[in-house]
């Protein structure tokens, strides 16, 4: 999809306070969840981040900032078999439904969608995604949702649905009516630490090979805190190593019925 803006930002929207507050229910949530001996590591639809290759008793190597391209060369393998031999994501993710937080959050993504001449029809946002990336933990080249009608949420039916083998829900499947049917289109992203605490961590598009200009862009703009970037799920973007330092970050996706 050709759009003039491939992302909007606002810079340092959130006060250093707000920043702070958040990091702080993020943290104590996580170590809330481990010590019920719950799980914290991020997950992936195809199933290629670290813990859940671990799970497979695959010898797991990072993707850590290369592309696809990158690791067929490298390793010589087609593209079927690139998730298969790295995995795509480490970090560790909490979530929320603080009502604060969406009214916080919300008029800056209406804002961005109409400034940036998008305009797309959405009506709900999922859970608030708080993630930490420790020392070398990254997220890979992907994109957040697919912009067709194969990328709906479907309806989970207790009783009647499959699940994994833990009983939780198959991914793509919501048992949220205000998700059934519908696919991401605005992702937003938030910078919740102090410049200096971290090092690495760098938000990089992937405007793709025919782009105008460079096809993988490092989005600057997104590193004083408290700074927002809102762009369409569909465009492909990562976050490379953190080198130093940790890493916090609010991640936001909105929802609407399939493009027509």
């Amino acid at each position: 999809m050709q759009v003039r803006n491939s992302y909007y930002w606002f810079k340092e929207a959130l006060t250093p306070d707000q920043c702070q507050r958040i990091i702080d229910m993020g943290v104590a949530e996580l170590d809330r969840i481990r010590q019920q001996g719950g799980r914290t590591a991020a997950t992936t639809f195809g199933d290629n981040d670290k813990e859940s290759m671990l799970q497979k008793n695959k010898n797991v190597k990072p993707q850590a900032d290369k592309t696809n391209e990158d690791i067929k060369n490298e390793i010589g393998i087609s593209d079927a078999d690139v998730e298969n031999e790295r995995f795509v994501r480490d970090s560790e993710v909490c979530w929320f439904n603080e009502q604060w937080m969406y009214d916080l959050i919300h008029p800056f993504l209406k804002r961005a969608n109409q400034d940036a001449g998008w305009n797309y029809e959405w009506d709900f946002s999922e859970s608030f995604q708080f993630t930490k990336y420790g020392l070398n933990q990254f997220y890979g080249w992907h994109a957040d949702g697919n912009s067709c009608h194969f990328g709906k949420y479907k309806r989970y039916i207790p009783g009647v649905t499959a699940t994994n083998p833990d009983g939780s829900q198959l991914r793509g499947y919501t048992d949220n009516p205000n998700m059934i049917g519908k696919i991401r289109k605005l992702s937003m992203t938030i910078n919740l630490n102090k410049p200096g605490e971290y090092e690495g961590g760098n938000l990089k598009f992937d405007f793709g090979p025919h782009a105008s200009g460079k096809r993988f862009h490092e989005c600057t703009e997104i590193r004083p805190q408290g700074s927002i970037i809102v762009f369409p799920s569909y465009v492909y973007h990562q976050v490379t190593p953190v080198t130093s330092g940790t890493r916090y970050s609010l991640v936001l996706w909105s929802l609407g019925q399939p493009f027509k």
